[in-house]
């Protein structure tokens, strides 16, 4: 198609801070995880669709398919009640269940159904 510009599974972001490859970035209602690390100022590939292993709050118990998750931006993590200024709901779905004590999980990334709380 000629004026696709991007396919939309992965786009570009510019970097307001430092990060790893596997950090996952906000990008206002979008949360999405960096396939490359970078500086500041730098350009790098972000994946906004996909199934990404992703830290949780070992207390959450998230259910199979569960869509109620949130993204804290102060402790880079999924948490799943009392979300705050600036934390991300509603940015995926788990694929499978993670109970008590774990601390990471599968989330399906959803772009464009997350919503930024103010």
């Amino acid at each position: 198609m000629k004026n696709q510009y991007q396919d939309g599974r992965v786009v570009d972001h510019v970097l307001a801070a430092d990060c790893a490859s596997g950090d996952v970035i906000v990008k206002g209602a979008l949360v999405g995880v960096a396939l490359t690390g970078g500086k500041t100022g730098d350009t790098i590939a972000l994946a906004i669709e996909g199934v990404f292993a992703l830290p949780k709050l070992s207390t959450a118990v998230v259910t199979d398919g569960m869509a109620a998750l949130i993204w804290d931006v102060s402790a880079s993590r999924v948490i799943i009640a009392s979300a705050a200024t600036g934390d991300v709901t509603g940015f995926g779905a788990a694929i499978g269940a993670f109970g008590n004590g774990t601390t990471e999980m599968l989330v399906k990334l959803t772009p464009g159904r997350g919503t930024v709380t103010s």
